[in-house]
């Protein structure tokens, strides 16, 4: 190793084409000072989940750089703002499927030796095409092959210093590191293939359990609809049964629908932008279908809620894709979405345009009683949606207005990632509708239970696709 380097970046991704499903990672290694690939791993690593995929990468992205030089500091740069936070020791890690992965990734390298840095999908595109590579060779029934590999000469599109916060150094001229990267294979073929790859020691972590925060996908997949998680009184027969049909329905849909890109998207215009929409769990408000919104009491979770959170939860959990969680600001959705951040080891955003409809003097009646109270101003909100409730509400057009700002802003924050949104009815449907380009009056023909998920995903193009519409198999 040239003594002039005195950094290492390594870049890690991982994917799953079903989340769980067959999945891969991939691992760079460069020089901070040149932008020069030094060493790649990858390897198809069968059914796991997104989550695993990316520490597995991680792991063996640290393994390579430690190969080269353990003497050398290393800076990881990732797309996966679990991984790096968790790593960086500013989030907890929770769940127990992800706690010897950490550890593994953290023993590699002394303390302070290793940094972590979040930088966006874009720019991590090496290692999610090595990633990639390595899928699609699990898929030829073969593992990949640094002789093969494109993902140098793909991903790189500015070589040259890598730079503190992300951002590309100074220009070398263009084909530097694909040219080096392309002679180190040959070399190293020529040599029976002895460079750092994913045939390096191996995590115990068998990599097949589902875990929170995953790498972005198509959310809360629809192949799961139906499937309930197994209960506390599920025999192991029965949990095996779920898993395995689970399973074979992910990677029934993955083969059938996912394209070669394996995120859920065309390849072209990359990973949608999901939102997971978590209706809060019951209050005592909730079983009369009473008006409940953001001008009336404030309700908190009744005790039945409290158990549909918690069972939310853990079906969130298993199916191992959420990233971030924003909540309204109202006293039912934050304890709900708290619940569920609990279980993931994530934090709670809230957002105030996620709130509910205010509905005047209608709070805490129920249809019935406003239609006896006040029938004319009923039958105005009904037919309009520019109507308020009696008593200066609010109208779905204005609550279109600011779910739509909080959807323009939320999509950009997080694009291409996957994020929980616990809010309301209004607010769901309101989603729901604009996805499908649908009239206001349609969401008076949609049923939403609480603790319902729903999913839409938001592509680069500007459509939309809904993915799930009410789901409760979770909490039976």
């Amino acid at each position: 190793m040239p003594s002039s380097v005195r950094e290492f970046v390594v870049e890690a991704d991982g994917g799953s084409r079903g989340n769980p499903g067959p999945a891969g990672y991939g691992a760079v290694v460069l020089d901070a000072a040149t932008g020069g690939t030094l060493a790649e791993a990858a390897e198809y690593i069968g059914v796991a989940t997104n989550n695993v995929a990316e520490y597995r990468g991680l792991i063996a992205g640290l393994r390579a750089a430690h190969a080269l030089d353990p003497g050398v500091p290393v800076r990881v740069r990732m797309d996966s703002k679990l991984v790096v936070e968790q790593m960086s020791g500013r989030w907890k890690i929770k769940h127990p499927d992800m706690k010897p992965l950490a550890a593994q990734a953290a023993a590699v390298y002394p303390p302070g030796r290793v940094t972590y840095q979040w930088i966006p999908r874009e720019r991590n595109k090496h290692a999610d095409r090595l990633a990639n590579e390595a899928m699609d060779a699990g898929k030829r029934g073969e593992q990949w092959s640094a002789a093969d590999s494109t993902a140098d000469l793909d991903g790189r599109s500015s070589p040259g210093p890598v730079g503190e916060y992300g951002e590309p150094g100074e220009l070398r001229e263009p084909g530097d590191a694909a040219a080096g990267a392309a002679k180190a294979r040959a070399a190293l073929a020529s040599a029976g293939g002895r460079r750092t790859t994913g045939t390096a020691p191996e995590p115990s972590e068998s990599g097949g359990s589902a875990d929170p925060g995953a790498s972005p996908d198509s959310g809360v997949p629809a192949a799961d609809s139906g499937v309930p998680a197994a209960g506390s009184g599920a025999s192991a027969a029965e949990t095996k049964a779920r898993a395995d049909l689970r399973a074979a329905r992910n990677l029934a849909v993955s083969a059938a629908k996912a394209p070669a890109a394996g995120w859920g998207a065309s390849a072209d215009m990359g990973p949608p932008t999901t939102f997971v929409l978590l209706r809060h769990g019951e209050t005592p408000l909730t079983p009369s279908k009473a008006f409940s919104g953001s001008g009336g009491t404030d309700p908190s979770l009744s005790e039945v809620g409290r158990a549909q959170a918690v069972l939310t939860a853990g079906a969130l959990a298993a199916r191992g894709t959420v990233q971030a969680i924003v909540s309204s600001p109202l006293k039912r959705c934050r304890e709900t979405a708290q619940a569920v951040a609990d279980r993931l080891g994530l934090d709670v955003r809230v957002d105030d345009e996620l709130r509910e409809t205010h509905f005047g003097a209608w709070e805490g009646l129920t249809f019935g009683q406003v239609r006896e109270r006040y029938p004319d101003d009923l039958t105005a909100w009904l037919d309009s949606e520019d109507a308020r409730p009696t008593g200066g509400g609010e109208s779905f057009t204005e609550v279109t207005e600011r779910v739509a700002r909080a959807r323009d802003r939320l999509v950009e924050e997080y694009a291409g990632r996957t994020v929980l949104l616990v809010t309301h009815v209004t607010p769901v449907k309101t989603l729901v509708r604009l996805a499908l380009g649908a009239p206001a009056k349609s969401m008076f023909r949609m049923e939403l239970s609480a603790a319902a998920l729903s999913a839409v995903a938001y592509f680069k193009d500007g459509n939309a696709s809904v993915r799930l519409f009410n789901e409760t198999a979770h909490l039976r």
